[in-house]
């Protein structure tokens, strides 16, 4: 049985007494800018993702912001100007339909992982995209951001990989490919709205097609028109973890949206994970759409994420010194 904790998200939001009303009023902007004939398209296909130009990012005071030269491509490394926490490292793989490069958003997430993590460490590898880079670039900047932290002095078991859409497919894709080179994998995975199935296989393509604000009524979108698998075939399990085996992998903590065409990614994930015997949290916040967390603070629903991102840290650190109880790990995997 995949693990639905529906019912429990509701409830910590009315316990709250926090409205959706704001989550309704953004559904609502992001449907009609998609159902807009110029710039749905545009949108839908990832085009305005990738022609984005944003302004210089303005780092707040408190961090330090370190570039890293990675063999194909350069990261940044978030840390606290003062008393960093090295004790961890947070390796966060942006989204972005695999179209998309490094984007301020992630900047903002970094620095929220960062705070949730206690001071910890932020490496973001703003890895090659296609059509100008198809698979396997990506994976392959995964991995060298991955041991690039190890050559460092990290270990595996203080390292957390945390992505949203494709960067939660592409964390999934950088741990089988670990496990099959006999690679120590990380402490656990944050995946948000992982894209996980790029054939498109599962039930909610179906059943959300009218319901998804982003993607839905339109086969013309990024989930359809993949540039980034090439001719590869798209059930190769470094392309769509979802078919890969996950026996051996760290605990996972998956949030999704019920409305999103890509539901049955997350749902069929916790399954099969599950079933491997992986721990497993799987959270699915009721009429939120494809990574509803970039509200970061300021929607209901993408506060109660990140705190659950949050406990979730403070359970694997826990659990890595030996202070965790029965009970603790039993909520969170519940």
């Amino acid at each position: 049985m995949a693990i639905d904790v529906t019912k429990r998200v509701s409830k910590e939001l009315r316990e709250e007494k926090k409205s959706s009303v704001q989550a309704a009023i953004v559904r609502d902007i992001i449907a009609r800018m998609t159902a807009d004939r110029t710039l749905g398209p545009k949108l839908q296909k990832g085009e305005i993702r990738k022609k984005l130009v944003e302004p210089a990012w303005k780092c707040p005071s408190c961090f330090h912001v370190t570039l890293i030269d990675l063999p194909e491509c350069q990261a940044e490394l978030l840390s606290l100007t003062q008393n960093p926490n090295t004790a961890r490292v947070i390796l966060q793989l942006h989204g972005g339909g695999y179209i998309g490069a490094m984007r301020n958003k992630y900047r903002s997430f970094a620095g929220l992982y960062n705070e949730l993590g206690r001071g910890v460490n932020v490496f973001t590898p703003d890895y090659r995209v296609a059509p100008e880079h198809p698979y396997p670039a990506a994976l392959e900047d995964a991995v060298s951001a991955y041991q690039w932290l190890i050559g460092a002095g990290c270990l595996p078991s203080k390292i957390v990989v945390a992505g949203d859409s494709a960067g939660g497919g592409l964390a999934l894709a950088l741990c089988l490919y670990l496990r099959d080179h006999g690679i120590e994998l990380p402490e656990g995975l944050i995946l948000m709205s992982p894209w996980t199935d790029l054939t498109a296989s599962g039930e909610s393509y179906e059943k959300n097609y009218t319901l998804d604000p982003l993607f839905g009524n339109t086969r013309d979108s990024m989930i359809y028109n993949l540039d980034y698998i090439g001719e590869e075939d798209p059930a190769n399990p470094y392309i769509s973890p979802l078919f890969g085996s996950f026996e051996g992998f760290p605990p996972m903590l998956i949030q999704v949206g019920s409305i999103e065409m890509l539901l049955s990614d997350s749902t069929s994930l916790a399954q099969k994970a599950k079933e491997a015997g992986v721990k497993v949290r799987l959270s699915i916040y009721e009429e939120m759409f494809h990574v509803f967390q970039m509200g970061e603070l300021m929607l209901p629903e993408s506060k109660l994420a990140w705190e659950e991102v949050g406990k979730f840290l403070r359970v694997l650190e826990r659990r890595r010194k030996e202070t965790f109880s029965i009970q603790e790990e039993e909520d969170m995997y519940a």
